[in-house]
């Protein structure tokens, strides 16, 4: 009895030191990010890995009006998974909205998507804090094809073709989302 129960404190020990950084949003971004580390500036910037995003969802925007993934194709799209509440969600908007700004007429948007929050709310939040770029509500189907997505923020970044070509799980720098970004427009 006494050996199974170590056995269960050994392998709790060891999940909890495998997510604990995952869950926290702490780790280098390298070892949570997904693709090619030296992104060149052309079409070869996913990997060869890069698997298609599925762009069939229909989302709520915080307005309350429909939004379809699919209307995003040819742009290169930063779908951002995030929720109000979230101290490394919060420190990534200002870069958002600097970046939408800046590269939005080269055929980028970022999509914020709140996993949890009710439209009130975010309302609230977004005028707030200026954000300029759609905001929309998550469903556990889109969570679903794009995760598992265990702790927030996640941000994926969609070539123009459609191609999912970085994964962030947990916040990153501006830097790191520029380089991708330049990387796929």
């Amino acid at each position: 009895m006494k050996i199974r129960w170590m056995v269960a404190a050994v392998a709790a020990v060891g999940l909890a030191t495998v997510t604990f950084p995952v869950i926290t949003g702490c780790g280098s971004s390298a070892s949570r990010s997904d693709g090619d580390s030296k992104a060149a500036p052309d079409a070869s910037a996913c990997s060869a890995k890069a698997a298609p995003a599925n762009l069939e969802f229909t989302l709520t925007d915080m307005n309350g009006k429909a939004v379809r993934l699919a209307d995003y194709k040819g742009k290169a799209v930063l779908l951002n998974f995030w929720a109000t509440w979230c101290p490394p969600c919060k420190t990534e908007i200002p870069v958002f909205i600097e970046l939408q700004e800046k590269y939005r007429a080269r055929g980028f948007v970022v999509l914020g998507v709140s996993t949890d929050d009710p439209a009130d709310a975010l309302r609230a939040f977004a005028a707030e804090h200026k954000m300029n770029y759609p905001v929309l509500q998550a469903t556990e189907e889109l969570m679903d094809a794009y995760g598992p997505i265990w702790a927030i923020p996640v941000s994926i970044l969609i070539n123009r073709d459609g191609t999912i070509c970085k994964k962030h799980m947990g916040p990153a720098t501006k830097e790191e989302f520029e380089k991708d970004i330049k990387a796929v427009l």
